[in-house]
């Protein structure tokens, strides 16, 4: 059994190829085994929450993403008419980004090419298994037997996941009931703003310009929701559900791609069956409501990475990292847990709501929309901005008063300035994949290096694994205001806040 690889990533979607540059960032040998031999033309997602671009921000590298993307300044809710606003999102990225998600593929099987990721494609991983010591796969790779060891496994293979199944975790949840229509087509008579959402009680209808004549076409069609999602779709088929909805199809013709999808929902009982992870659609699937479930599976890769990159690099004393990788199912989990709620919600909105009761709610709850409040809570949930992390990793009392609020916060990429005079930005500073102690300037933080180092020396940390930096925080200084540091981890989330007068009196 060929050993090269400390960690196999089974699939190199965007949530495999994430997970695999976040492990390498740290010098990880891992191996990413794909079943198709060449990136799937079609691109099923479309949409890059502004949560997603500020994990690659840590990294460095959201730039390349930006570049080839179109920025849009809201998103929807169960396709109502009141957008979801995103200004009210404190970051630099308060947005969704219009981009392919082959384009997202091909930037990052770059970026893991740059790190040396060793991308097997045409591999079919045909049993998995694990003991004490580590992990197998084995399969064929064209044709060819192939086989494997290394000391984790991460499933990142979808829905259908082989390494779920073969881990013996279970997928629960409720089996598809309702389905919709998908056509990537050319419109000769584009709607006029090219784009288009709307409903009303024969369905449906979402028209999204992908660049020329091309268009994505999303259709639910209250005469043919109940259709099975094997029933094949034609170009025929998806015009004359597309008129029956809004009165035109638009001149759709030369189709690129047709397709059905279903509001199956579906949530892993666990992330986690030894050294056997998780992430992604392998872990949840549901209704493509909000964009969220590329974007959802990739956040799962970041939280993951650098968990297990400190694990397999000995960063610190054994037992607290072996609980260490216990954090990322009960980190992650529920945020599953939560997507597979709010997308059952939009699936009753948007598939079962075609009679006047249905078409009530869908206008009342729009209405309400118009709220500041509830519209920032959903724009906050659905972009990811809004998680927020349970409990301090480190093995720490989190005080109260200026402190308690922030323990698992995310934060923004600040702007900082030093006492020399110079600026830079905080996540410049966490770029290579460490922690990063930010004292802050300005207050009483004389004590933060002996308040952290005992924190630190509990968990018998390296040092190598954290960065101390100095700096003036301009524009928060109120909310800042009896915090001498804040110990922020690698994935841009707090640990914990020590305060002025506990570094004062260190």
């Amino acid at each position: 059994m060929t050993s090269n690889a400390e960690v196999i990533v089974a699939g190199a979607g965007p949530v495999g190829l994430l997970l695999a540059c976040e492990l390498a960032l740290a010098g990880v040998c891992v191996t990413v085994l794909e079943r198709r031999t060449e990136p799937v033309p079609q691109s099923r997602a479309l949409t890059m929450h502004g949560r997603t671009l500020e994990m690659l921000a840590l990294r460095g590298v959201a730039g390349r993403f930006l570049a080839r993307g179109m920025p849009i300044p809201s998103g929807h809710f169960a396709g109502l008419p009141t957008r979801l606003d995103f200004s009210a999102c404190d970051s630099t990225y308060p947005f969704t980004l219009f981009l392919a998600q082959r384009v997202t593929e091909e930037l990052l099987e770059a970026w893991a090419g740059e790190l040396g990721v060793d991308l097997r494609r045409g591999v079919t991983v045909e049993s998995t298994g694990q003991d004490e010591d580590g992990v197998w796969v084995m399969g064929t790779q064209r044709g060819t037997p192939l086989r494997l060891a290394a000391r984790y496994l991460v499933g990142a293979d979808g829905a259908r996941s082989l390494v779920r199944r073969q881990a013996g975790i279970a997928f629960d949840g409720l089996p598809p009931t309702k389905t919709a229509m998908l056509g990537d087509v050319l419109l000769g008579a584009p709607p006029a703003g090219r784009a288009l959402s709307l409903g009303n009680p024969a369905g449906g209808l979402m028209v999204v310009p992908l660049g020329g004549e091309l268009y994505r076409v999303i259709v639910v069609d209250a005469q043919e929701i109940d259709l099975p999602v094997e029933t094949p779709l034609t170009l025929d088929g998806l015009a004359a559900a597309t008129r029956r909805v809004a009165g035109d199809d638009f001149g759709m013709h030369a189709p690129q791609w047709l397709s059905r999808f279903s509001n199956q929902t579906c949530l892993a009982q666990s992330y986690r069956q030894g050294r056997i992870f998780l992430a992604g659609d392998a872990a949840h699937i549901h209704l493509p409501a909000g964009g969220q479930g590329m974007n959802v599976g990739m956040q799962d890769a970041m939280n993951l990475g650098w968990k297990l990159a400190g694990v397999l690099r000995g960063r610190a004393d054994p037992a607290w990292l072996a609980g260490l990788l216990d954090t990322y199912e009960a980190e992650r989990h529920p945020v599953g847990a939560a997507l597979y709620r709010n997308t059952l919600a939009q699936s009753v909105l948007m598939m079962d709501a075609f009679d006047p009761a249905g078409q009530a709610l869908r206008a009342t709850l729009s209405e309400l929309m118009k709220g500041a409040e509830l519209n920032a809570v959903l724009a906050h949930d659905l972009s990811g901005f809004g998680i927020r992390y349970p409990a301090a990793l480190l093995p720490v009392e989190v005080g109260g008063g200026a402190c308690a609020h922030w323990t698992g916060r995310r934060l923004p990429d600040w702007p900082l300035r030093h006492a020399d005079g110079t600026a830079s930005s905080l996540y410049r500073h966490l770029a290579g994949g460490r922690w990063v102690v930010l004292r802050v300037d300005g207050g009483a933080q004389a004590g933060v290096p002996r308040v952290f180092d005992g924190a630190w020396a509990g968990a018998r940390c390296d040092r190598g694994w954290v960065d101390m930096i100095t700096a003036a925080v301009p524009g928060r200084e109120a909310e800042l205001d009896g915090v001498a540091a804040l110990v922020v981890r690698p994935d841009g989330y707090v640990d914990h806040a020590i305060a002025a007068m506990q570094s004062a009196h260190a």
